[in-house]
């Protein structure tokens, strides 16, 4: 097995994710897309396979699909038409990249912004993974990723982009531990919440869906914002976030010590994020706790250098709703 030399510890940027790719190290049924490759991380794309199981699980010392035979209720073949995956159930799909680390590097996934904005749980399984969007150093093998859709239904296809994997080299510091909190200042609407009773989000339907389908929109009753358990809300940050562009950051999806809540079911952030030199100029995101770490060495693009629906937002909901 080759041993990948890095400059230092730290996130591998793009152009090491796309040597990766040239070598074998990163592999895939079908082509590449344009962007699938990040500053600093790799979308994943889901392949036409899936099943509808009864429950999450742990491949534990066995591979994933000899555990799907045991609690799989059916196959689903997911069309270039597309799929619904029903909220309230949950679903394993197979990826279309599949992975031959080289020691000397793991990875770690995590959902996408705008899959965890539509209240979608989604983690990354591999063959006898001890733990849920981690994978180990050498690791050779397929992936897969469990999707459970909490407040709306999901259209999805061939291709759609769920999470996203950041590879790491060495074991390199944190840097950072940055909490933010929540903006209530932000006018007449502080914040939506989620209908229950909506209708289906096409994923890959960008700026195609009316707010007002899908969402109630939330203003300050004596100056406080009540959450009821069990909703979904999009609320802002009161801080801006900035990534500088030698770093990256993670979402804690889970802080004990602000709350019994998951906040934002985790995510990356890219180098670039927020800064004025990719046009951020200081972006809002949902309340977090984030933690910096470096990069190997500064990415060959930034975060927004080419558009994107979240860089310099504030209240902002997931990019497959038009404006409110």
């Amino acid at each position: 097995m080759s041993i990948f030399q890095a400059p230092r510890p730290g996130i591998l940027p793009a152009q090491s994710i796309e040597t990766l790719i040239a070598t074998g190290a990163i592999t895939s049924d079908t082509d590449f897309d344009h962007d699938q490759v990040q500053p600093a991380s790799l979308d994943l794309r889901l392949s036409d396979q899936a099943w509808r199981v009864r429950a999450s699980f742990l491949p534990g010392r066995r591979k994933v699909e000899e555990r799907i035979a045991d609690v799989a209720m059916h196959a689903i073949e997911i069309t270039d038409a597309g799929v619904v995956l029903e909220k309230g159930c949950v679903y394993i799909v197979r990826l279309q990249e599949r992975l031959h680390l080289p020691k000397g590097l793991i990875a770690r996934a995590n959902p996408k912004s705008s899959t965890g904005r539509v209240d979608v749980f989604v983690r990354l399984l591999t063959d006898q993974g001890a733990s849920f969007d981690d994978v180990a150093e050498g690791y050779d093998g397929p992936l897969y990723m469990e999707v459970a859709p909490q407040t709306f239904s999901i259209l999805v296809r061939p291709g759609t982009r769920l999470n996203q994997l950041r590879l790491k080299a060495g074991d390199p510091p944190k840097l950072e531990t940055r909490s933010v909190g929540v903006d209530l200042q932000g006018g007449d609407i502080v914040g939506f919440r989620g209908r229950r009773h909506a209708g289906v989000v096409d994923l890959d339907h960008i700026d195609g869906h009316d707010p007002r389908d899908f969402w109630e929109p939330l203003s300050l009753r004596r100056g406080e914002l009540l959450l009821d358990p069990g909703e979904f809300y999009i609320l802002a940050s009161s801080d801006d976030v900035e990534i500088p562009v030698d770093q990256a950051a993670e979402m804690t999806p889970i802080d004990p010590s602000v709350g019994e809540f998951r906040v934002h079911y985790a995510g990356f952030f890219d180098p670039g994020f927020g800064t004025d030199e990719a046009h951020g100029a200081g972006s809002k995101e949902i309340v977090a706790r984030l933690v910096y770490e470096p990069l190997t060495e500064r990415p060959s693009r930034l975060y927004g250098e080419s558009g994107s629906h979240y860089q310099s937002q504030g209240l902002k909901l997931s990019k497959h709703f038009k404006a409110w």
